[in-house]
């Protein structure tokens, strides 16, 4: 055993072990294979497959799934990523009507759109992703739209083009702390990241953002970006997830980092003033994203806060 930054004994692993913890239930089931069908019979790409997310079996046989538009290759290497890398190619112009028609089939009352990222056009996509978002708000109604974008290189006007098509939650990711950055996100910036964060919330719309930790980075690093995030670009949501090596030719895990842990650094979000905080070893960025959403009304939210009040009580009183 070991102690953490708060003087708490954890179990101290070796790295090559997977811990206990670290389970996801196993893709399969009738409900896993229709959502499958389902996105293959519209040729959709969606980053639960290309990114290789341990949640994919849960996920999946709830019928909900992350879409992937702009293809399915990036122009950037970050460390973390298993999303093939190269030069992608013609861009699918037919994607977003696809997207619509495929999501106005599931009954789904939230969704979830990411993309690569697309350095190679000059708006970075932002034209192909204004047009999925007010198709999907077109042909489902009733349906909430979450979609993760990247930095479009830090051009506001071109991330403009997405505020404007107003999806219900505007992410961006931060993915990791500012030493880590050079490592884990070579093409992107700390302060950059920071920036497309505030402006989502300056427009008015909900803005969110996920880390990983397992990757080289300190306690004190993590609870520092969160105060970043929320100092400087005053984000709604957060999500923190242990970092899993996809393959052996990406960024290696540094440790596992414990559930009690990431119990403190929830607790730490709220104090801080973020309205949501998903923190677990399995948590991804779109991970719940339904619950999350569902918990920023007033009355969820209400709720949601009793509930930490309580949990904070008790983890004080030891």
């Amino acid at each position: 055993m070991v102690l953490n930054n708060r003087g708490k004994a954890v179990q101290q692993l070796h790295i090559g072990k997977k811990p206990d913890w670290i389970r996801a239930k196993a893709p399969g089931g009738a409900d896993f294979l229709e959502t499958k069908s389902l996105i293959e019979a519209n040729g959709l790409h969606t980053v639960c497959q290309e990114a290789s997310c341990p949640n994919i079996g849960e996920c999946w046989s709830r019928g909900t799934a992350t879409i992937m538009i702009l293809g399915d290759t990036c122009t950037r290497s970050c460390g973390f990523c298993n999303i093939k890398t190269g030069r992608p190619p013609v861009t699918d112009t037919d994607e977003p009507r696809r997207v619509a028609k495929a999501l106005s089939a599931t009954g789904l009352r939230h969704v979830v759109i990411t993309s690569v990222d697309r350095d190679d056009l000059k708006d970075g996509g932002a034209a192909i992703w204004a047009d999925t978002i007010r198709r999907v708000h077109a042909a489902c109604p009733n349906m909430s739209v979450e979609t993760l974008v990247g930095d479009f290189k830090g051009d506001l006007d071109d991330l403009q083009v997405v505020v404007d098509a107003r999806p219900e939650i505007l992410a961006h990711n931060m993915e990791t702390v500012d030493r880590m950055h050079p490592a884990v996100r070579p093409q992107a910036r700390y302060e950059r990241s920071l920036k497309v964060l505030a402006h989502i919330r300056e427009q008015g719309l909900v803005a969110k953002t996920s880390i990983m930790v397992g990757i080289g980075e300190r306690d004190d690093e993590v609870l520092e970006l969160m105060r970043d995030i929320r100092e400087v670009a005053d984000t709604d949501i957060l999500t923190i997830g242990q970092y899993l090596q996809p393959t052996r030719n990406h960024l290696p895990i540094d440790r596992w980092v414990h559930p009690e842990q990431f119990d403190e650094w929830r607790l730490a979000g709220l104090e801080m003033g973020f309205k949501v905080v998903e923190s677990g070893p399995l948590v991804r960025s779109s991970y719940h994203a339904e619950e999350q959403a569902q918990r920023l009304s007033p009355a969820q939210r209400e709720t949601a806060e009793a509930m930490d009040a309580i949990l904070a009580h008790a983890s004080a009183r030891g």
